[in-house]
Parts: C-alpha cells; sequence; structure tokens
C-alpha cells in the first residue's frame, strides 16, 4: 500500500470541503477528496493506496462525506496516531478501517507500507509499527462493508460481553 501523509488535526473539511456536501455518492465525492489542502491526491491517488496522519484525524464537523470520500477514491484504510471520536465511528458505519498506530511519525509519504491487523502492526522498511487491536465486531462490520450492510446480514441482536 502506498502512503499518502498528513500531520495533525486534518479536519473534515480538508478531507472533503462543505461544498460538496450535496454529493452523496463516494465516486463523485473521490473528485474532491483533499481539494484545497493536497489537489494531487484526487488525481493520483490508487485503490489500495493508504493515507497516514498524526494526533486528531477527521476532527471537526461530523459529516459522513469524509469517510465515504476515502473510500470513494479506493482508501480502504486510514492509520493514525489518533482520530476524532465522531469520525472513527462514521469511518467504521461506512467501512473504512481506522487504524491507530502511536508511530506514524516512523511513516513517509510515498512509502510502501503492508498491515498486519491480526498480528497487531504495520510493516515499513523491515521495521513493524505496532497498532492498537481492532475488536472483532467492527472489523465485520467494516469487511460486511459498513453498518447498514452489516445489520442487513444479522439474524438477530448480537450481545457483546464486555465484562
Amino acid at each position: 500500500m502506498r502512503v499518502w501523509k498528513f500531520g495533525d488535526d486534518v479536519d473534515t473539511d480538508a478531507i472533503i470541503p462543505g461544498r460538496f456536501l450535496t454529493i452523496y455518492d463516494p465516486a463523485e465525492l473521490a473528485k474532491h477528496v483533499f481539494e484545497g489542502t493536497r489537489d494531487e491526491f484526487a488525481v493520483e491517488v490508487r485503490e489500495g493506496d493508504i493515507v497516514v496522519a498524526g494526533r486528531n484525524f477527521g476532527c471537526g464537523s461530523s459529516r459522513e462525506h469524509a469517510p465515504l470520500a476515502l473510500l470513494g477514491a479506493g482508501v480502504k484504510i486510514v492509520v493514525a496516531k489518533s482520530f476524532a471520536r465522531i469520525f472513527y465511528r462514521n469511518a467504521i458505519n461506512t467501512g473504512l478501517l481506522p487504524l491507530v498506530c502511536p508511530e506514524t511519525d516512523a511513516i513517509q509519504d510515498g512509502e510502501v507500507i503492508s498491515v498486519d491487523i491480526e498480528g497487531g502492526y504495520i510493516e515499513v522498511n523491515g521495521r513493524r509499527l505496532p497498532i492498537e487491536p481492532v475488536p472483532d465486531f467492527m472489523k465485520r462490520i467494516v469487511e460486511a462493508g459498513g453498518l447498514v450492510a452489516y445489520a442487513r446480514n444479522l439474524d438477530g441482536v448480537e450481545i457483546c460481553n464486555t465484562g
């Protein structure tokens, strides 16, 4: 996966500017992803590329358009030191996988990395960087393509035992 590197506090207006919020099709949103922030992204991003950022990725408004624009552009995973809480949930709910990695500073723009979710790490230049575990139910939601698709396939209500 090729890396597109961003810094701290990337807000949802930077991911998809507010003037495009009347668009709901991920492929159409993808034409404007990071417009005004990193204009080459929408043209050069490829299926399977990955966004890597610092702290507080997805801060700002709570729009679902931000993860949808990334998905429409072919990005399936975003790695950051931390995420804004609402963006994190919107990402899971739309089928975009947010991964928390405290060592994103070790990853550079344009590098090729691999992600081992089960192993709990990202590999870059022969070095393994730890990622926080992803709960199984969240993995299932993302694998289904988001919460709506996941719920359509449920036979009943799933109860999670947290204690």
